[in-house]
């Protein structure tokens, strides 16, 4: 099928400019993973608290040792203390092992649950979001930007909340210690605190920024690899090779500027510590002359000003992390903002088991506004008939396959199957009618069965036989030593183009669909292969209105109708015998053609004595019947 470009709503997440991301932006979605875990969450933060508050037992332990049990001399107090050690140890390696397992498996678990939700949506959104988006950055945004969710369920957040709490009681206690010392230490972190503050609204954007770069490196190279046979059939090694360092390094550049900010902080965080220390020691020395403070208050002045200053080195590590995380959310965001197909309102309407009967009527569509891409389409498909539709390439052929398949809706007009307007349709209840095989015919990295019984998940063993025997699936497979249960490889590659295409016929047969679509399935297939598909066409035609998108103009012959589309109209309608013989812009292309294949096929001069098509029924000089003619002999 011919390309369109999209609409320009749905390039949104790559196109609209962002701005930094907060905390209180991405709230929704923070609090949606949050309030279903706020139980545990809860009970973290108490086990957090318990081992922060066990934690002061240790810097606290020097002031007892010498001002109690040292200096006045009573070691009967050193088991007393020595027990208490011990017990604060335990409890805090207890609440280590339980934190451990009770939020960094949570964490995991919300990762797991919003890779689901964002796939889960990305696969109902429009076609146009996929024209809009590259599969690699899908990718991305379902495997990499969810990443950071742990830091916010899991431990991360969590032992911040505690190390805060842990700082304020630590601050208490150095208040009471010495409070001149402590004021002068706690402004110097407050002013740190807010450098640091500037410092990440700095890196958010570059982080942001890296989520791109990453996708797009990610997308490319998920391109290049899938088309390895292109890109050694031109031998492209290199060229692909320079592309996907170009990207590597643009995705370095970027790491090495966050890489910088970090040690410039830590660099900061060296200093800070330097001089608090050198401060503490300057007026602790003093304070201990003058008898102001005991030698176990110094030393226990030293160990908590390490609980308070601990919080600032968690900023530091966890600081990058979260903004990390705030980035990829936004970026989650952003996709999980993007209306799903079946979210319009006006499809309420539920269809039962339909007929077939498709109406076009003065439809207009335009992918972007100002450039029309059907101009008053109006034609009647009656059940069970097939109609062909043929014309140069951007015509609009596609565009007519895409509305009837309900990936857009028109601009002005009515599409209508059995009189409903499928702009109210359920999709669920209209698509599961409907079957499509292609010409470029995918298949997945399973086995024959997986992939024939991919239409219909509950359909039995012996269905699936009988929809393989009808494509003639099983004359290859089971030449295999597996049988249906042979690995076809990622696309199908372990098989050759006739026998994939088979596998696609199975496919629609077992599918049983109602309306079918044909994009010239046989088109690129050696005579042998088309004329084995041909019959399982045939078959599948039977009492379905059928839709065919003819490149190979010899194939519709025997059509009901052929529509010849040209820049978005129809411009001649007809069967093939009336619009032939009208000598109009059909027969204009089904002459070119066919002296095309003449020539194409056929040494110089050799053709010289063979009489052309005799008539509108000569096909191609009449040596092979034409995909529409096999198929009309089973209909």
């Amino acid at each position: 099928m011919s390309a369109a470009a999209p609409h320009p709503a749905t390039s949104r997440t790559e196109a609209t400019p962002k701005k930094n991301v907060s905390l209180r932006a991405v709230w929704p979605e923070v609090s949606a993973l949050i309030h279903p875990r706020r139980g545990k969450l809860a009970l973290g933060l108490g086990l957090v608290l318990v081992r922060s508050v066990t934690g002061l037992v240790l810097p606290l332990s020097p002031m007892i040792l010498i001002d109690r049990i040292i200096t006045p001399k009573k070691p009967e107090l050193i088991p007393g203390l020595v027990m208490g050690l011990l017990a604060a140890t335990a409890v805090q390696a207890v609440t280590s092992y339980v934190l451990t397992q009770l939020l960094s498996k949570e964490g995991q678990r919300a990762i797991a649950e919003l890779r689901a939700k964002v796939q889960a949506h990305i696969g109902r959104l429009p076609v146009g979001f996929y024209d809009a988006n590259k599969t690699g950055t899908l990718v991305s945004r379902i495997m990499s930007d969810v990443e950071g969710v742990r830091n916010l369920v899991g431990t991360g957040f969590v032992e911040f909340i505690g190390g805060v709490v842990t700082a304020a009681v630590s601050l208490v206690f150095l208040l009471r210690i010495n409070a001149t010392m402590t004021l002068v230490t706690a402004a110097v972190l407050v002013g740190f605190t807010l450098v640091l503050g500037r410092a990440f609204n700095v890196m958010r954007p570059v982080f942001r920024e890296r989520g791109k770069i990453q996708a797009e490196v990610q997308g490319r190279l998920t391109e290049s690899l899938g088309a390895v046979r292109t890109v050694k059939g031109y031998h492209a090694e290199e060229r692909e090779q320079a592309v996907f360092a170009a990207g590597v390094q643009r995705l370095l550049d970027n790491v090495l500027r966050t890489l910088s900010a970090q040690s410039i902080m830590q660099l900061s965080m060296a200093l800070l510590m330097g001089i608090v220390g050198a401060a503490v020691s300057w007026y602790g020395a003093r304070h201990i002359i003058m008898g102001d403070m005991t030698l176990g208050q110094y030393m226990a002045y030293n160990m908590l000003l390490g609980f308070l200053i601990a919080p600032i080195f968690q900023i530091v590590n966890i600081g990058t992390q979260l903004t990390e995380a705030l980035a990829g959310l936004e970026r989650t965001r952003d996709v999980l903002a993007e209306s799903r197909e079946d979210a319009d309102p006006r499809r309420t309407a539920a269809l039962g088991v339909i007929r077939g009967d498709v109406e076009f009527s003065h439809v207009n569509f335009e992918y972007e506004a100002g450039k029309p891409v059907l101009d008053d389409v109006s034609f009647v498909s009656p059940a069970g008939t097939v109609t062909a539709l043929v014309g140069s390439s951007g015509s609009g052929k596609s565009t007519i396959i895409g509305l009837l398949s309900a990936f857009h809706t028109p601009g002005s007009g009515r599409v209508t199957v059995d009189g409903a307007d499928l702009s109210t349709v359920r999709l669920s209840s209209y698509r599961t009618q409907l079957g499509v095989v292609l010409q470029d015919t995918f298949l997945f990295a399973g086995t024959i069965r997986e992939n024939v019984g991919f239409s219909r998940p509950g359909a039995t063993d012996a269905e699936i036989r009988e929809a393989c025997r009808i494509a003639r699936v099983d004359e290859f497979a089971d030449r295999f030593p597996e049988g249906l249960e042979t690995i076809v490889g990622e696309r199908g590659v372990k098989l050759s183009g006739g026998q994939r295409q088979r596998v696609s016929i199975a496919r629609a047969i077992l599918a049983d669909p109602r309306i079918l679509i044909l994009d010239e399935a046989t088109s690129s297939l050696d005579s042998e292969s088309e004329a084995i598909i041909q019959e399982g066409l045939s078959y599948l035609m039977k009492g379905r209105t059928t839709f065919v998108i003819a490149h190979r103009l010899s194939t519709i012959r025997r059509a009901d109708q052929i529509l010849v589309v040209e820049e978005g109209r129809i411009a001649e309608r007809g069967d093939h015998d009336a619009l032939y013989a009208a000598a109009g812009r059909y027969r204009d292309l089904y002459d070119r053609q066919h002296g095309l294949e003449k020539n194409l096929f056929l040494a110089p001069g050799e053709g010289d004595d063979v009489p052309d098509a005799d008539g509108p029924k000569g096909g191609r000089g009449g040596a092979e019947p034409g995909m529409l003619d096999v198929m009309q002999g089973g209909r």
